[in-house]
C-alpha cells in the first residue's frame, strides 16, 4: 500500500512493508542550497490517463526525502534525484492493478518526468504449486533508491496478485527492485527476490524443494489475549529493498501450530497478541534465523513460565537503582517479548524502609527506581509485579499472572557495580498445548539461573551460584512444598507432584557466592487440567 492510495479501503492480508510503511526521511524544504530549480513528476495509468498518485523524490546520494503529488512542481536544488511511486488504478471488481516504478533525473532549471504505467511489465512468479494452493500469488513489491544504507526506508511500493502487479523496467543501479511471493494452501509458501535496478522481466520460478520451513508453535494461557497473529519478515543480512517486506501467516485462536515454507535467508517470526477489545496488546521478535535449503526451525510463542527477563539491581551514583521493565515475559521471545507490569518496588536496610515506589512501564518508558544510601552494609530489595494494561480484560485464568522478587545483596554507595544477584528461569516438560499438566502427576521442570551485564557504564563482577532450593504451591501462594531438585549440567532439574486440579506456583532461591540470595516467585506458572 502506498500514499498513492488515500482514501481507497483494502484489507490488507498480506502486508506490504514494515520499515517501508514509515514516513520517509522527510526534510524541510529549504537546504543550505537554494531551491532554485524544480522537479514535476507526471503519472500516467495503463490505459494512458493521468493517475494522481503520490511521489517520494529522494536526493542522491545525500538521502534527504520530499514527498509531492504527481503533476505538482517541486522547488528543490539542482541536482540528482530519484522519483518513485505506485500509480494504483482501481477496479469495479477485483484489487484493481498495481505499477511501481522510478526514474533517475538530474534537476538543473524546471525539469519534467513522466512515470508511464503501460511501459510495466507483470511480476511473473510460479511456484511448482501443491494441489491445495488454489488462488494466485499475492505479491508485494517495491523500488529502492539502492544506494542508500538501508534501501527499503527509500521505497515506494504496492501489493497486488499475481497478473495485477507491474513493474517499469530501469537499469540504473541506483535503484533496487525487491519483491515477496505469498501462496496460501494448508501451509503457506513465501519467496523474496532483490535486484539491482527493475529488471526487464521482473519475478522467477521458485520450487518447494528448495525452501527452508518455520513452524510456529503458538500456546495458550500465558497471553494477554487468545488471538494471535503471526507473520515472517525477510531479514537479508545486508540491507536490500526486501528488508521488513513481511507475510501474514495465521491468524487465529491460540493454541495451534502452522507452517511457512521459505527461500533461504534470514527470516524474522513475530507474533502480535490480540485483547478482547481488538487492541494489538503484546507480541514479540525473537531472534532471527538464517536457514538452508531444506532445514526447518520451529519457534514456541506463549510456554510456560513467563518471568523476569534482564534487569538488575545496580549501585551507582550513591543509589541503589532498579528498571522495572521486562518483568513478567516470554523467555522463547526475549527482553521485547514483554508484558506491561504494575510494580511495587522497596528497599529496606535492616528494619529500615528507605524507599517504597509503585511504578507501572504502560505507556512510558522511563519508569525507574533509584533510593540513595549512606553507608556501606547489606540491603534487601522487593518487586512486586502484577501484569498491568488497562482497558482490556485479561483472558479468565490467565498463566503468569504475578511475579514476585526478593533480592539481598551486599552494597557500597562509594562503588559502582551491578548487584551480584541472580534471576531463574522456570522451563516445565510435557505440558499440553494449554500449558497443563496432568493432575496428580509429576512434572520436570528445568531451572536455570542467571544474570547479565546492564550496560558499559556499571562495573559487572563475576557472581557464581552456591545452591539453588525450589518449592511449589497449590493454593495460591499460602503454602509451599520443597521440590526435590538435582543438578542437570549448567541448570537443574525439579521434580513437582502435581495437585488435583487448579494451578502451581513455583519459587526458587539462589545462594550466590557474594553472600546474597535471589528469591523469585512465580503465580500461576501453570496449570492443572
Amino acid at each position: 500500500m502506498s500514499a498513492g492510495r488515500v482514501g481507497r479501503t483494502r484489507r490488507i492480508p498480506f502486508a506490504f512493508v514494515g520499515v517501508a510503511l514509515l514516513a520517509p526521511l522527510v526534510v524541510p524544504a529549504a537546504t543550505a542550497q537554494a531551491a532554485s530549480s524544480s522537479l514535476t513528476v507526471t503519472t500516467l495509468g495503463r490505459h494512458g490517463a493521468k493517475v494522481a498518485t503520490t511521489v517520494t523524490v529522494v536526493a542522491v546520494p545525500s538521502g534527504e526525502t520530499r514527498t509531492v503529488k504527481s503533476g505538482k512542481r517541486l522547488s528543490l536544488p539542482a541536482g540528482r534525484y530519484i522519483a518513485m511511486t505506485d500509480i494504483y488504478e482501481s477496479a469495479t471488481d477485483g484489487l484493481g492493478t498495481d505499477t511501481v516504478g522510478a526514474q533517475v533525473v538530474t534537476v538543473s532549471g524546471a525539469e519534467s518526468v513522466t512515470l508511464d504505467a503501460r511501459k510495466g511489465k507483470a511480476v511473473k512468479v510460479s511456484l511448482d504449486t501443491p494441489a491445495d494452493v488454489t488462488g494466485p500469488a499475492r505479491i508485494s513489491a517495491q523500488v529502492c533508491a539502492g544506494s542508500m544504507d538501508m534501501p527499503s526506508a527509500y521505497s515506494a511500493g504496492g501489493w497486488n496478485d499475481a497478473g495485477s502487479l507491474y513493474a517499469i523496467p530501469n537499469s540504473s543501479k541506483l535503484l533496487q527492485f525487491g519483491y515477496m511471493a505469498q501462496w496460501s494452501g494448508n501451509d503457506s509458501y513465501v519467496a523474496v527476490k532483490n535486484t539491482t535496478g527493475i529488471p526487464a522481466a521482473p519475478g522467477g520460478a521458485f520450487k518447494r524443494s528448495k525452501l527452508a520451513t518455520l513452524r510456529f508453535s503458538v500456546r495458550a494461557g500465558t497471553q494477554m489475549g487468545t488471538q494471535n497473529d503471526t507473520a515472517v519478515q525477510s531479514e537479508p543480512k545486508v540491507d536490500d529493498c526486501t528488508t521488513d517486506l513481511y507475510a501474514n501467516v495465521t491468524d487465529g485462536s491460540a493454541p495451534f501450530t502452522t507452517a511457512v515454507h521459505v527461500t533461504p535467508g534470514t527470516w524474522q517470526q513475530r507474533s502480535d497478541v490480540i485483547a478482547n477489545n481488538g487492541d494489538v496488546v503484546s507480541g514479540g521478535f525473537p531472534a532471527t534465523r538464517t536457514l538452508k535449503a531444506g532445514q526447518s526451525f520451529t519457534q514456541s510463542f506463549g510456554r510456560a513460565v513467563w518471568s523476569p527477563m534482564h534487569y538488575l539491581p545496580t549501585v551507582w551514583q550513591k543509589s541503589v537503582n532498579f528498571i522495572p521493565d521486562a518483568l513478567i515475559g516470554d523467555p522463547d521471545v526475549g527482553v521485547w517479548g514483554a508484558d506491561p507490569t504494575k510494580e511495587t518496588v522497596v528497599l529496606t536496610k535492616g528494619s529500615t524502609t528507605i524507599k517504597k515506589q509503585t511504578l507501572t512501564n504502560w505507556g512510558s518508558s522511563d519508569a525507574s527506581f533509584a533510593a540513595r544510601i549512606r553507608s556501606a552494609g547489606t540491603y534487601r530489595l522487593t518487586v512486586d509485579a502484577h501484569r498491568y494494561r488497562p482497558g482490556i480484560t485479561f483472558p479468565s485464568g490467565m498463566l503468569s499472572s504475578r511475579v514476585t522478587l526478593d533480592w539481598r545483596f551486599k552494597a557500597d554507595p562509594a562503588k559502582s557495580v551491578v548487584a551480584p544477584v541472580f534471576m531463574t528461569r522456570f522451563l516445565p516438560a510435557g505440558l499440553d498445548s494449554r500449558n497443563r499438566a496432568q493432575a496428580n502427576s509429576t512434572t520436570s521442570v528445568t531451572v536455570s539461573a542467571g544474570r547479565g551485564s546492564q550496560g558499559p557504564d556499571i562495573k559487572f563482577t563475576k557472581s557464581t551460584v552456591k545452591s539453588l532450593k525450589v518449592w511449589a504451591s497449590s493454593d495460591g501462594g499460602t503454602t509451599w512444598k520443597a521440590v526435590s531438585v538435582t543438578r542437570s549440567g549448567s541448570a537443574w532439574k525439579a521434580a513437582v507432584h502435581n495437585p488435583a486440579s487448579g494451578a502451581v506456583a513455583l519459587r526458587s532461591q539462589v545462594t550466590d557466592s557474594a553472600g546474597g540470595t535471589s528469591v523469585e516467585t512465580v503465580y500461576r506458572a501453570y496449570a492443572i487440567g
